[in-house]
Order: C-alpha cells, then structure tokens, then sequence
C-alpha cells in the first residue's frame, strides 16, 4: 500500500499504553516496558505523541523530552505494516513545530547505524549527523548516529 495514511496525531494517554508497548515490542530489541511508558505520561518534561488509523488504532508514536531550551527525541516508532506512508514524517513535524514555537535551541536524536530510512528522513528535515556512540545498541551490538537539528530562531546564521 503505497502512498499516504490517513492518520490523527493525538496526545499519548492511558487508553494508548497496551498499543504503544506491544508497538515498543515489534519494533525495538529491548523495548520500552508498559511501565515506563506509563510514567513518561507523569513526567512533565515529556511529550507522547500517537499516530491513529481510521479505527483509532495506534499506527505510530514519538516521545521528545524537554530540557531547558534542549529537546531529545527518545522514540519513534511506526508498526512495520504502515510504514513508508509519512506517518513518522507527520509525529516529527510537530516536535520540529514544538521546538520552533517554543524557542527550542536544537534537538537531537540517536538512530541505529544501520537504519538508513531513518536517517534519511530525519536528514530530509534538517538533521545533521553530530556523532556516534559506540556499540551503543545491543542485540545487534551497533553504533547510534547523533543527530541534531539547530534552530536559530530566525536569525540567519552567517558561519555555515
């Protein structure tokens, strides 16, 4: 199924903590505990995003912590049957939205080596490669690509 989905991006609550984790499951090889996920819904430096279907079933979801001017994206996650359909483009857009609106100085993320959708996609809407952390990933053991995007609040940046 080539093309667009149809989805709502919607706050992450309660009602969505079985579907996000079973999502946490499929698509991560040590996976975020339905517990975890649970407490970034108290934590007020966190924002849970989810990406629902026509059924109101959870297709994808986001987290980004917020540290002083500072944002972190933690996850991104897109049930593999829905992938390539902008689904993980749209929960970006509005952390990129967020950070801008908000005055972020940048945010940055960490994606495994080898994900090269990922990365370009996440390259696609200015993020740049800041680094790497070794054999950060287990199983596979794999490096994470640091990316960050800067903001510059409107300010043309002159050194670049």
């Amino acid at each position: 199924m080539e093309g667009k989905m149809h989805v709502r991006i919607v706050p992450m609550n309660a009602d969505h903590l079985d579907q996000v984790a079973e999502l946490e499951r499929i698509c991560f090889s040590t996976p975020w505990s339905r517990n975890m996920l649970a407490e970034e819904l108290e934590n007020a430096l966190s924002a849970f995003l989810v990406a629902l279907d026509d059924g109101d079933n959870v297709v994808g979801y986001a987290g980004l912590q917020v540290i002083l001017d500072e944002g972190s994206i933690t996850n991104v996650a897109v049930r593999p049957d829905c992938r390539r359909q902008g689904i993980a483009g749209k929960l970006l857009q509005v952390f990129l939205d967020f950070a801008q609106g908000n005055h972020l100085a940048f945010l940055t993320l960490e994606v495994r080596a080898s994900n090269y959708d990922a990365i370009a996609l996440y390259g696609s809407r200015g993020f740049r490669e800041a680094g790497r952390r070794k054999n950060y990933y287990e199983h596979p053991r794999e490096d994470a690509i640091i990316m960050t995007k800067e903001f510059t609040d409107g300010i043309t940046d002159t050194n670049s």
